[in-house]
């Protein structure tokens, strides 16, 4: 029997990582705007939220109210997020704080998925937009300031992070742990914005390593579909200084501008990384080093996803990726259907405006996603609701 795209598909998720070259070979065509896996929006909810049948919200937190009573007060303008488990088989959801001062909070859910505790694992800085999780349990949180750090906090407890200034000083977006490679990749959202990659010394110990920018060859393409379409890139890595952007060093010809850098993921040995510049989410293959373009709104006639910002990935290997406005802000899923790679709306707030979504995280088993909504009407005026979402989600 020929084996299908989505045999191919299912096969990649259950064993190993394909990464670009895998689905480059299993999807000749780009995505399509379709249906997706769950099919169309239902009507709001009563929280407000457009979802697929089945599928259902609940909010866990709102700027300028207590988590729970006489507890932390939950902060504004929440921006990156990620779910970490805990020992005793519940998890904990850390959230950034986009504003000064800004810093980061924590829910801590129990294993029936009540709300255990709420606390603040950051505090002092400013403009904390993403980050990521660290394979050692530990939260990056990004300052998107001129000379911002990133500060790794202790998700599991009261307490404040420790900056981690060999990651360089520049507006911070995103990042992501390679663990095979021991290696770290970072977002700067500038429209002369790099990607960086970070060598720790002695990983994973962050307080010493090596610093570089991304060239990439041939340069990638404007705005021309067919281009995009066939083009693929290989990367290699220029040192720069942990003092200043590297636009502005003296090795700013050699290294490649990767205009407006948001999210940054890893799964299984493909990072993927979306620039609001072009509107394009990247699979970078950290194996071969190997970049290539997985999305560009050129490509669609009437583009299901623009605005990209935070992205994650699902324990099924399906892509979501917020939105940066325009109303309607929606969450996108880039998933496959029948073998064909689509891009659909997961998820519609229409009420909210001038909103974001941002945190996109899932739970380590798959069945529940985290996202906010960051200017949702709220106690403390139009600056962020927490929602959680349950449903037969592809595990």
């Amino acid at each position: 029997m020929e084996p299908t795209r989505r045999s191919f598909l299912a096969a990649a998720v259950a064993t190993a990582a394909f990464g670009p070259a895998f689905w480059r070979a299993a999807y000749a065509d780009p995505a399509v705007p379709g249906p997706g896996p769950y099919g169309p929006l239902q009507p709001a909810d009563a929280n407000g939220l457009m979802l697929p049948a089945g599928f259902s919200s609940r909010i866990v937190a709102r700027a300028g109210a207590p988590v729970l009573p006489g507890g932390y007060v939950w902060h504004v303008d929440p921006d990156g997020g990620a779910v970490f488990a805990t020992g005793d088989g519940g998890w904990v959801y850390v959230s950034n704080s986009e504003d000064t001062p800004g810093g980061a909070g924590a829910i801590r859910f129990a294993a029936d998925g009540s709300i255990a505790d709420a606390y603040r694992i950051l505090d002092g800085t400013r403009n904390n937009c993403a980050g990521g999780p660290t394979p050692w349990g530990t939260w990056l949180s990004c300052e998107e300031t001129t000379q911002g750090l990133v500060y790794e906090c202790d998700p599991q407890a009261p307490g404040n992070g420790e900056p981690r200034p060999a990651l360089g000083a520049f507006a911070h977006e995103a990042a992501a742990v390679d663990p095979v490679r021991r290696q770290l990749y970072l977002t700067e959202d500038s429209g002369t914005g790099r990607l960086y990659r970070f060598t720790p010394a002695a990983y994973p110990d962050l307080s010493v390593g090596l610093l570089e920018a991304a060239s990439v060859s041939p340069a990638p393409p404007g705005s021309d579909a067919n281009a995009v379409r066939a083009w693929s890139g290989r990367v290699t890595w220029v040192p720069v200084l942990p003092i200043g952007p590297a636009a502005l060093q003296p090795t700013a010809p050699l290294t490649t501008v990767f205009s407006g850098g948001e999210g940054i993921w890893y799964d299984r040995g493909t990072v993927y990384v979306t620039t609001k510049g072009d509107n394009r989410v990247w699979m970078l293959d950290c194996g071969t080093q190997t970049l290539e373009i997985l999305y560009d709104d050129v490509l669609q006639p009437n583009a299901p996803l623009t605005g990209v910002d935070n992205v994650t990935v699902s324990p099924a290997g399906d892509i979501y990726v917020a939105e940066d406005g325009p109303n309607p802000c929606e969450l996108v899923v880039i998933g496959t259907v029948g073998g064909e790679r689509q891009v659909t709306q997961f998820l519609r707030i229409a009420d909210h405006s001038g909103t974001e979504l941002c945190g996109p995280a899932f739970t380590p088993d798959g069945t529940r996603l985290y996202v906010s909504s960051q200017r949702a009407p709220s106690p403390a005026g139009n600056r962020g609701v927490t929602y959680e979402i349950t449903g037969p989600f592809r595990t």
